[in-house]
Order: C-alpha cells, then sequence, then structure tokens
C-alpha cells in the first residue's frame, strides 16, 4: 500500500531486477544488463550498464508506451536534493548532452528530474551517476 501511496504523490519506488527483467526486457540491447529500476504507479524508469530507459505508459489503458534513453555517457552533470520535513521529497536531476556529437561547438543540454519518497536513502543513487558524470566529463573535455 505504501508504494502505491508513493506513486499517487509523484515518488518512485525500487523494483527487482528480475520484475524488471520479465517486464521490460524487450527493450533491452544486446549484452544490455538491468542493474536498478524503479516504478511510479504505472510508469518506469531502469538503469542498465549502457544507459537510462524511461518508460511512460499513456492512455487510459496504459497500452500505448513511450520509451526514450538517456546514454550513461552523455551525463556530465547531477544535482541532489534531499527530503526536509512536511511533504518535501528527495530529487536527483540528471544533466546530459543530446546533441549526437560530444565534441563540438554547438552542444544541446537538456535535463531529467527523478522524484523519490523520504524513506528511500537517495544518496547511493546519486553517488553511482556523479561518477559516472565526473568520468564523461574528463573523457569529453580530454
Amino acid at each position: 500500500m505504501a508504494g502505491f501511496l508513493n506513486g499517487l504523490l509523484g515518488n518512485y519506488t525500487e523494483l527487482s531486477t528480475q520484475e524488471l527483467t520479465a517486464q521490460y526486457g524487450v527493450y533491452l540491447m544486446p549484452e544490455e544488463k538491468i542493474t536498478t529500476g524503479f516504478r511510479l504507479v504505472r510508469d518506469s524508469f531502469i538503469v542498465t550498464n549502457h544507459r537510462i530507459i524511461l518508460i511512460d505508459h499513456q492512455g487510459v489503458t496504459g497500452k500505448k508506451t513511450r520509451v526514450a534513453s538517456i546514454d550513461l555517457d552523455s551525463i556530465y552533470d547531477v544535482t541532489m536534493e534531499t527530503a526536509g520535513t512536511g511533504f518535501d521529497d528527495s530529487e536527483l536531476t540528471i544533466h546530459y548532452i543530446t546533441s549526437p556529437y560530444y565534441k563540438s561547438n554547438n552542444v544541446s543540454t537538456s535535463s531529467y528530474k527523478f522524484e523519490f519518497g523520504k524513506k528511500f536513502n537517495v544518496q547511493p543513487f546519486y553517488v553511482a551517476m556523479q561518477t559516472i558524470a565526473s568520468q564523461n566529463r574528463q573523457r569529453i573535455n580530454s
């Protein structure tokens, strides 16, 4: 019940890799493995060894599905805001490059915000994503 209430409040809850693979394995590329994943009432996001897969079930029945990806290689910054008192939630915002060439004069960027419930410890996820971002900045700028 708590997971459902978190979903209604716009907070992701963590799922097992087995459950995610069974439900979303069709979206994986060859040799791609799920490392973690989360669900909001109907929507989900999955972190693999190559990308973050965003799954948005649309419409009344949820049969229409939009799937988008953020390549882990494109993430250059991550910001985190922990939950405070009251109804505050933890937030993690990933900033990433959307242009196909990372070393160009006209780089396009975007960001995506994830919201987690008060009880979810967002710090390990932040550290993992920030480690990737730091490695990417070094690689891109070298």
